[in-house]
């Protein structure tokens, strides 16, 4: 049963292997049988020839024969006996032919093994000169080795230049790999067809009528949670004051203010969805990098958040705050900073200390640092936090799941990186974000 997945240069190095191996018994066999029938001609021609010498002056010879000995392709036995000695009913070795009318090639069997024997029978005597057929086969092989000899000192460099001519000519599917193996999932756009062969332009095409159909898709999503999140802000905030109206006018009625928070939360979710539909969306490819300071931006962040800081009678400051000059999307910066500030915000208790630090490392990133002294998250939760909706159950604050998810995303197309850790000097979260000097669009 052969494996569900395989490689397909091994398969067809190890057929070409398999068959030149087989194409080489079959080149000895062959060599073999042709050899011994150029032997088995030229051979017959001498004994033939050698039969007919001796019988124009014929008397009794009496061959010896040595088991012991090997014998080659010009060792011939002659032997001339009467026909009313019998000689051939008392010879040692059983060679003798018994007495034939035609002239011919027989074949006799001994104990030393097969013979070749061509006989001229005459009046008083019968002629025959012998050949073990061992030796004629022991020739032809010989013929064959040498014959094999180049084929088998070739075979293996014959491979090997297979073995690159395979891997050369299979190079586009390595080709095709690597491109998709280096896109993302947003990276949706057609394959170019032109740099590879016809054989994979059907699969490259029904790869780019996928890509399209899962953009379209993509595409109606972002459109469906953008209108509906459009549509839920206006009641949804009507419903809010109408909520505080109410709870203005009945500050003691639980009721009310549980409907309060449970539209400050659906109020939360529309905002992040309607920021999230805006990054899922062109809104980041239409924005034209320009030159920022990292340190008016994430200034800008905490002056609009420090009455929320306030509220909870935290300490919102910047530990660190080297300038830093950089060429970058400030709408995305803006988002990513406030985001980050807005959940230390939120998670932190009151009396707690958020410390931001703006500088650059030793690689030349840009780097931003928001420090709280919550309580943090599992680190086994790092990767879990970055999904959309996925919220830390332990954490009763208003959120919608969707914050550090719009934040590692921002990060992302910036060409930057989120880091998640634990404070060492706080104790609670630590989100360090690095951003390039210089944006590229990714």
């Amino acid at each position: 049963m052969l494996p569900r997945h395989y490689s397909l240069k091994k398969r067809l190095i190890g057929f070409t292997s398999a068959f030149c191996i087989l194409l080489g018994c079959i080149l000895v066999f062959t060599a073999y049988k042709s050899a011994l029938h150029e032997i088995d001609e030229i051979l017959d021609a001498q004994m033939e020839y050698l039969a007919e010498r001796v019988a124009v002056d014929a008397r009794p010879i009496q061959s010896h024969f040595n088991t012991h000995k090997r014998y080659q392709e010009e060792d011939l036995f002659v032997d001339v006996w009467e026909y009313a000695k019998q000689s051939h009913l008392t010879h040692e070795h059983h060679i003798l032919v018994e007495p034939k009318q035609k002239a011919g090639f027989y074949t006799q069997h001994a104990a030393s093994g097969m013979w070749r024997t061509y006989v001229i029978p005459t009046d008083k005597y019968q002629i025959q000169v012998s050949q073990q057929e061992s030796v004629r086969q022991h020739l032809a092989i010989e013929l064959a080795g040498t014959m094999f000899l180049p084929y088998l000192l070739i075979t293996p460099f014959a491979l090997f230049g297979l073995a690159l001519v395979i891997r050369r000519g299979l190079k586009p599917l390595d080709d095709f790999k690597e491109e998709l193996s280096q896109r993302n999932s947003t990276s949706l756009e057609a394959i170019q067809q032109q740099n590879y062969p016809e054989e994979l332009l059907p699969t490259i095409n029904e790869m780019n009528h996928l890509f399209e159909r899962i953009s379209q898709s993509q595409q109606e999503q972002r459109q469906f949670v953008a209108d509906a999140a459009h549509e839920l802000r206006t009641p949804i905030t009507a419903l809010n004051l109408q909520t505080q109206i109410l709870l203005s006018q009945f500050p003691e009625e639980n009721n009310l203010h549980n409907l309060s928070k449970g539209l400050a939360r659906m109020q939360h979710l529309v905002t992040q969805l309607l920021t999230l539909a805006k990054q899922d969306g062109s809104l980041s490819v239409q924005s034209q990098p320009m030159a920022l300071k990292l340190n008016d931006v994430a200034l800008n962040c905490v002056e609009q958040l420090m009455n929320l800081a306030m509220e909870k009678e935290i300490d919102l400051g910047f530990e660190r705050n080297d300038p830093i000059h950089m060429i970058s999307i400030e709408q995305s910066i803006h988002s990513i900073v406030f985001n980050l500030i807005d959940n230390a915000i939120k998670y932190t208790p009151s009396s707690g200390i958020i410390n931001i630090s703006v500088f650059q490392d030793t690689s030349g990133m840009a780097c931003i640092q928001i420090e709280d002294s919550g309580p943090g998250i599992d680190p086994a939760l790092y990767d879990q936090v970055r999904k959309r909706f996925y919220r830390v159950h332990h954490h009763l604050e208003v959120g919608s799941g969707l914050g550090l998810s719009i934040v590692d995303k921002a990060i992302q197309h910036l060409g930057g990186e989120l880091i998640l850790s634990k404070s060492a000097d706080l104790g609670g979260l630590s989100s360090l974000v690095k951003l390039p000097m210089k944006y590229e669009f990714h």
